[in-house]
């Protein structure tokens, strides 16, 4: 069982997204499938909707009589939510890296991957801005961050590693996030994470420029 059934367990909801990742469904098609009524249907579909999990992609006409029945899917950019194939390879692939490159050709990769994840991210005006918007990025990638106030800046703070099964295969992997926070601050950025029994938790100081 993948970590999405999991989490969902053996509910409705689970039930009624295995059912649209095998093609695009109608209410009543749901309904007929899954034992329920429409209405019943249509609020499972509001709250996967409103969680960008499924959306309406258009309508079904039955012959000429009656009114166009609503098809739902799979929201396309949430194919991400269902793989746990990103891990893993992520972990391979920076093995591989370690095998054929020099640490020093790893950091330039990975500082360049920071520069371009930067790039994702759109301007902000003031540094406070630009280190908000950081903090909410991690938090967007499912960080538990918070972003405090210190005497020089702000420290990021979260608990927990998005990276965490990179992290343990290539400890240098924090790079990629602390050149993403240079760039999109414009600032002095220090990583300084949180490596011990129980972590790693992510941790960058954050000032602005001199």
């Amino acid at each position: 069982m993948v970590w999405w059934q999991r989490q969902l367990g053996k509910t409705t909801r689970s039930r009624l997204v295995a059912l649209l990742r095998r093609g695009q469904r109608t209410v009543d098609e749901l309904a007929a499938a899954l034992g329920l009524t429409d209405n019943a249907v249509r609020a499972h579909l509001t709250a996967l909707e409103r969680e960008n999990v499924v959306h309406a992609i258009g309508v079904r006409r039955e012959g000429t009589v009656g009114k166009p029945a609503t098809l739902y899917e799979i929201a396309a950019d949430s194919s991400a939510v269902f793989s746990t194939a990103y891990s893993p390879v992520l972990g391979a692939l920076l093995a591989e890296l370690r095998e054929r490159m020099t640490p020093k050709q790893v950091e330039s990769a990975l500082r360049r991957t920071g520069k371009r994840l930067a790039r994702s991210l759109p301007a902000r005006a003031t540094f406070d801005e630009r280190a908000r918007a950081s903090a909410n990025f991690l938090a967007g990638l499912g960080a538990e961050a918070e972003l405090v106030p210190t005497a020089k800046g702000y420290e990021i703070r979260s608990h927990g590693c998005v990276l965490s099964a990179a992290v343990a295969e290539c400890p240098a992997t924090c790079v990629i996030l602390e050149q993403m926070l240079r760039d999109v601050t414009g600032g002095t950025v220090k990583e300084c994470c949180d490596r011990t029994a129980g972590g790693p938790n992510c941790r960058f100081m954050i000032s602005p420029a001199a």
